[in-house]
C-alpha cells in the first residue's frame, strides 16, 4: 500500500523524501516497480484489448491498469504488452503539404477549426463517408459534439440522399435537446446545400458552417472519427448486406466509441465519462474546460 502511495505521487515529491516519511527503503521501492504485474492485472488488460476490438495500445492499457489501482509505469506495460502481443492499431499519417481550398460559396466558414469549445451543444459537425458491403455501399452520416467529440446523431441508408443526413441531425436534435444556437459545420455536399436541409436548420436555431471547397481538414474532426471507425472496425469485417454492417456501425458507436473509447482530447475519458465528469465539476463549481483537458486525472 505505501510503495503505491510513493508510486502514485512521484511526480509531486521526491521518493527519498516520501520513503523515509513512509519508513520504506528506496531501494524496496525500485525492486516493486520492476516486479512483474499480478496475474489479474495481466487479464485486466488483455480483457480491456479485446474488448477495444484489439486497437488500444500501451498507453490506454495503462490508464485502465492505474484506474484499476495497479501502479506500473507506463514502459512496463509497453513491454508486457509486446511480450503478450498486444498491439494497437496505427492510423494513416497526412501527406506533407499545402492545404488551402476554395472559399465557399455557399455558407461561410464561421468555425474555422475552432475544434476546441467551452461547452457542449454549442457546435457540432457532420459528414458522410460509405461502408463497403456485398449488397453494395451502405452510406454513413454522422453529427458529433465538438465539446465531447460525441456521436449525438447517426443515420444509415442505402444512398446519399439529403434525407440521409436529415435523419441524422434529427437524431442529435431529439437526443440533445440544445438550449442555444448551435453552429453546425459540414462540407459543400449537395446534402448540406439542399433546401430541405436549410429549411430544418432554421426551424431548430442551427447556424451553419462550412468547409473550404476541396479542405477535408476544415471538417478534420468528422473525418478523425470515420478513419477510426474504418481502422477499428469496419476494414477488420466483410459484411455479407447492409443491415449486418448497419447493425456493426450500432455496436461501435453505441456501445463501444461513446460509452468506452477513451480520448486524449477528454484527459483519457471516454466521451460519455467526460461529459459526465464535466457536469459534476460544472455543479461543484471548480469546472474549467480547458484546464480540465490539459490536466487528466
Amino acid at each position: 500500500m505505501r510503495y503505491a502511495f510513493v508510486a502514485e505521487h512521484r511526480v509531486l515529491f521526491s521518493v527519498r523524501a516520501m520513503c523515509r516519511c513512509l519508513r520504506i527503503q528506496p531501494s524496496g521501492f525500485n525492486a516493486s516497480l520492476k516486479s512483474p504485474l499480478s496475474r489479474r492485472a495481466k487479464e485486466d488488460a488483455r480483457q480491456t484489448w479485446e474488448e477495444s476490438g484489439k486497437v488500444y495500445g500501451y498507453r490506454k492499457l495503462h490508464d485502465d491498469l492505474h484506474d484499476q489501482g495497479e501502479t506500473c509505469c507506463p514502459n512496463r506495460v509497453a513491454r508486457l504488452a509486446g511480450l503478450a502481443g498486444i498491439k494497437a492499431r496505427i492510423g494513416y499519417k497526412c501527406r506533407p503539404g499545402s492545404y488551402g481550398g476554395k472559399p465557399s460559396r455557399v455558407i461561410d466558414n464561421t468555425l474555422v477549426r475552432q475544434f476546441d469549445v467551452a461547452a457542449p451543444d454549442k457546435a457540432w459537425v457532420t459528414d458522410i463517408t460509405y461502408i463497403k458491403t456485398q449488397e453494395g455501399w451502405l452510406y454513413l452520416c454522422v453529427v458529433i459534439d465538438l465539446f465531447s467529440r460525441r456521436v449525438v446523431g447517426w443515420s444509415a441508408q442505402s444512398r446519399m440522399t439529403t434525407d440521409l443526413a436529415l435523419q441524422a441531425l434529427l437524431m442529435a436534435v431529439w437526443r440533445r435537446k440544445p438550449d442555444g444556437k448551435v453552429t453546425l459545420h459540414s462540407d459543400q455536399g449537395s446534402q448540406f446545400t439542399s433546401r430541405e436541409w436549410q429549411t430544418f436548420l432554421n426551424q431548430h436555431n442551427l447556424e451553419p458552417s462550412m468547409s473550404r471547397r476541396g479542405n477535408c481538414h476544415d471538417n478534420a474532426v468528422a473525418e478523425s472519427f470515420f478513419q477510426l471507425l474504418k481502422r477499428e472496425r469496419v476494414k477488420r469485417r466483410t459484411y455479407q448486406t447492409r443491415e449486418a454492417a448497419r447493425q456493426d456501425v450500432f455496436e461501435y458507436i453505441e456501445l463501444f466509441y461513446n460509452p468506452k473509447r477513451k480520448h486524449t482530447n477528454n484527459g483519457m475519458l471516454s466521451p460519455v465519462d467526460f461529459e459526465i465528469r464535466q457536469k459534476k465539476m460544472k455543479q461543484a463549481g471548480v469546472y474549467n474546460s480547458k484546464a480540465f483537458r490539459l490536466e487528466p486525472e
